[in-house]
C-alpha cells in the first residue's frame, strides 16, 4: 500500500513553511496482535463511556460555550511537556496559539483534549495548572492523564493493588476506579526490616504489633517515585511472593501478579538543557532487575500512555464527547496530535493511524460482506467480533490521526541531525519501549513545525477553517 505524505520542512528560526510531496516507503510489519486485540477489547467499553459522557448537563454547555464559528470536522490532541510547557516556566507560543482556538470569551472553537504521559497528579490539578499557563479556562474533562484509561478497566478496579508513583498516588488511584489500595509507604510500614537501602531510613525497632495487609493482586505503576531503590526493592519482593512480601520466596513463582505500566517515556524535558529521566528509566531498570534475578522477562497486562493505541482511542472518545457537549452535528474525521518527541508523541499518532486505516479498511470488507448476503447491518448481535461491533457502533468516529512534531523540546533540529535523527529511531540507542513492536516508518512525523502557534496556523490551513 502506497501513500502520499506531506511534510513540512523546518530549517531556521525564521523557519521556512514549505509543504513538499513525498512517497511514503513501504509499510513495516503488522501491529503487534496481542496490542491490537488490547485495542479491540477496550473498544465496547470505550463506547459506552462515550455515550455516558454525551449526557452532558447544561452547566457544562455554558462553560464549554455555545456556537462561536464553523463546526469543526477535526480535534487536537496537545502534548503539555515540551509543547505548552518546559518544566514550570510556559513556552511563550502555547498562549499564541490559543487565542487563535479559543475565544475572547473562553469559548473552544475546535474540541482539544491535552495528552500527557504526566501521571503524578489528578486531572483537575492538572488542568489548573493549564489555565495558569494557557490564561483560559480548562476543564478536568479536556485533561487525559497516562493513566486516565484505566477507569475503563473495571475488572481491576476490586482488586487490592499496590501503587507506585508520587504525589498523591492514593487520591489519582481512587480518581480512576481502584477502591482497594496499597501505598510503597503503606508496604515499607508494615515490613519495615525489607527497605535497607539507605542507612538512614532503616528502622530502628520493629514494630511490636504486626501491620496486616491484604494479599496484593496487582501493581500499577502510576510515574516515577522519587526514592527508586525502595520502589524497586519492594515490587520486586512483591513480584517474587506472589503478592505476600510476608512469604518466603524458597522458589521462584512460574508467573508473576499482573503489572501495569502507564508511562514509558524514556526521557523528557523541562528548564534544563538536556533531557531528564522519565517514567520509562524507571520501568527498564524494574525489568532489567527481574530478568537478572529470575531469568524471565517482566511482563505486563497493560501498558498505557503514548505511543500506545489506548491512550488514543480514549483520547477520541473524549473529543468526540466535547464536541456533543457543544451540541456540535458534524462528526470527527481527523485527529491532529501534537507533541514534541519523536518515539512517544509521533509513533503514537501515527500507530492510531494505520489502527484507524486497518479499521476502515476492515468495515468496508464487513459492508460488502454484508450486502452479498443480504443481511442489515443494523441488527448486531452483542456476541459478534468487537472489531465489527466498534465499527458500526461508532459511526462518524476519526478516520486518520496526524502527527506535527514541535521543535520546542525532547526534538531539537539543531542538534537532531538526520544522521543523529537515524541512529535515534533505527539503531542501537532506540528509546522506544520494549513492548512496542518497532516500525521505523512510525517514528516519521507528517508536519515538523517551530511550535504550537505554526501547528495550529498549519492545521486550520490543512482544514481551510477560518474562525468568525
Amino acid at each position: 500500500r502506497q501513500r502520499r505524505r506531506r511534510r513540512l520542512a523546518v530549517c531556521t528560526d525564521e523557519s521556512r513553511a514549505l509543504v513538499e510531496q513525498q512517497p511514503e516507503p513501504e509499510p513495516g510489519p503488522r501491529l503487534e496482535r496481542r496490542t491490537m486485540s488490547a485495542l479491540l477489547s477496550l473498544s465496547r467499553v470505550a463506547w459506552a463511556t462515550l455515550r455516558r459522557l454525551k449526557k452532558v448537563p447544561a452547566a457544562c454547555h455554558r462553560d464549554m460555550g455555545g456556537m462561536a464559528g464553523p463546526q469543526p470536522t477535526f480535534g487536537l490532541l496537545v502534548d503539555i511537556d515540551g509543547v505548552l510547557v518546559r518544566g514550570k516556566t510556559p513556552i511563550p507560543a502555547a498562549r499564541e496559539a490559543f487565542k487563535k482556538i479559543v475565544t475572547p470569551k473562553g469559548e473552544f472553537l475546535v474540541p482539544v483534549v491535552f495528552v500527557t504521559n504526566s501521571g503524578n497528579c489528578v486531572r483537575q490539578a492538572k488542568a489548573d495548572q493549564l489555565t495558569g499557563v494557557l490564561g483560559v479556562k480548562i476543564s478536568q474533562d479536556q485533561v487525559m492523564m497516562s493513566h486516565s484509561p484505566l477507569r475503563m478497566f473495571k475488572r481491576y478496579h476490586d482488586k487490592c493493588v499496590l501503587v507506585s508513583g508520587q504525589g498523591p498516588v492514593v487520591d489519582i488511584a481512587k480518581s480512576i476506579g481502584f477502591t482497594r489500595i496499597i501505598t510503597i509507604e503503606m508496604l515499607r510500614e508494615a515490613f519495615p526490616l525489607l527497605d535497607m537501602m539507605d542507612h538512614d531510613r532503616r528502622p530502628e525497632l520493629v514494630p511490636s504489633v504486626p501491620i496486616k495487609l491484604p494479599n496484593i493482586e496487582a501493581i500499577v505503576l502510576l510515574c516515577e517515585p522519587v526514592h527508586w531503590e525502595t520502589h524497586l526493592q519492594l515490587i520486586i519482593d512483591v513480584l517474587l511472593t506472589g503478592g505476600n512480601p510476608e512469604r518466603n520466596p524458597q522458589q521462584l513463582l512460574s508467573s508473576h501478579i499482573p503489572v501495569v505500566a502507564c508511562n514509558t517515556d524514556l526521557m523528557w524535558v523541562a528548564e534544563g538543557k538536556s533531557p531528564r529521566f522519565g517514567h520509562g528509566i524507571f520501568v527498564l531498570c524494574l525489568e532489567e532487575i527481574y530478568k537478572k534475578i529470575t531469568g524471565k522477562e517482566l511482563k505486563y497486562e497493560l501498558v498505557l500512555g503514548k505511543p500506545s493505541e489506548l491512550t488514543y482511542h480514549y483520547a477520541e472518545c473524549l473529543i468526540r464527547a466535547q464536541a456533543a457537549g457543544r451540541g456540535w452535528q458534524k462528526p470527527i474525521h481527523t485527529l491532529y496530535a501534537i507533541g514534541d518527541n519523536l518515539m512517544t508523541d509521533i509513533y503514537g499518532a501515527n500507530l492510531y493511524n494505520r489502527y484507524l486505516e486497518e479499521e476502515s479498511s476492515a468495515k468496508a470488507s464487513l459492508v460488502q460482506a454484508k450486502v452479498a448476503a443480504g443481511k442489515q447491518t443494523a441488527t448486531l448481535s452483542q456476541d459478534e467480533d468487537l472489531n465489527v461491533l466498534t465499527s458500526e457502533l461508532m459511526q462518524g468516529s476519526a478516520t486518520s490521526c496526524k502527527s506535527v512534531l514541535v521543535c520546542t523540546g525532547v526534538y531539537n533540529p539543531c542538534k537532531d541531525d538526520m544522521q543523529g535523527h537515524k541512529e535515534l529511531i533505527t539503531g542501537p540507542v532506540f528509546h522506544g519501549h520494549r513492548d512496542f513492536m518497532f516500525d521505523a516508518d512510525l517514528s516519521d512525523p507528517d508536519y515538523i513545525v517551530p511550535n504550537i502557534d505554526a501547528a495550529v496556523d498549519l492545521i486550520y490551513k490543512l482544514e481551510k477553517y477560518v474562525p468568525n
